[in-house]
């Protein structure tokens, strides 16, 4: 199996710490909202909740954290709110990527970033070179992200490649085509966590999360914290994964 598709764990038994965890990080506008602050100020306490957790994944043995952080539905929020999320995103590859470099954190961006335009597709560029010799923790951040996209883009991917000769169509299988995804070479997650109390994926990791274990906490995101994580981390590992097979 490649490496996309991440190797599977003994069918029964208890889970262990998570490889790979992805995070969708839910509840930044209610968390301004209940302060009376404006939408901006959520982001901003989010993206200080995103530096507390990254440190915290490093630090409880995570060794791939996945954040969702601008989804490509959110183009569709008001231009205010867009402008400042844009804005908050370039100033944390600019302000971050030293502090990544020396804690051994590799990051890594997925998604149709392009949308941005060409200031942040450099800066993106630039973080991957900087941070390219990390290996304590890779960090992979969806910016303007979309799972049906990801998939659409993937069976086209194929598609044209054996409509060319370079593949066979009997030889697409799981891992054939996980490798045509934008996260071909990252392991499948192991726990998808979703902050706020919401309890659906919207649009995040469809293919990747087949056999994901689900967290769904009440906090919001810009309270959260080690102690978050770490309490996901212990539900997963209370859990037993089977994979299909029987107990």
């Amino acid at each position: 199996m490649s490496a996309a598709s991440g190797p599977l764990r003994a069918a029964t038994g208890p889970a262990e710490t998570p490889a790979h965890v992805a995070i969708i990080m839910d509840g930044n506008r209610r968390w301004a909202q209940a302060r009376g602050l404006p939408a901006a100020l959520g982001h901003k306490a989010g993206a200080e909740a995103a530096r507390r957790t990254i440190e915290a994944a490093a630090d409880q043995g995570i060794t791939w954290l996945t954040l969702f952080a601008f989804s490509s539905e959110n183009w569709r929020r008001p231009l205010e709110e867009v402008s400042a999320l844009t804005g908050l995103l370039r100033l944390y590859l600019r302000s971050e990527v030293a502090s990544l470099v020396k804690e051994g954190i590799r990051l890594r961006v997925i998604g149709d970033y392009e949308r941005f335009g060409p200031e942040m597709i450099r800066s993106i560029r630039a973080a991957e070179q900087a941070t390219a010799g990390g290996t304590r923790l890779n960090l992979n951040v969806a910016l303007s992200y979309g799972a049906r996209d990801e998939i659409l883009a993937a069976a086209r991917a194929a598609a044209r490649a054996v409509a060319e000769g370079r593949l066979a169509p009997e030889a697409i299988d799981e891992a054939c085509f996980s490798g045509f995804l934008q996260t071909a070479g990252i392991p499948d997650p192991d726990l998808i966590i979703r902050t706020s109390g919401e309890q659906r994926l919207s649009n995040f990791l469809l293919w990747q999360a087949a056999y994901a274990e689900f967290v769904f906490q009440e906090v919001l995101w810009p309270d959260y914290g080690a102690e978050q994580l770490a309490e996901a981390v212990a539900a997963f590992i209370r859990r037993e994964r089977r994979y299909g097979a029987r107990p």
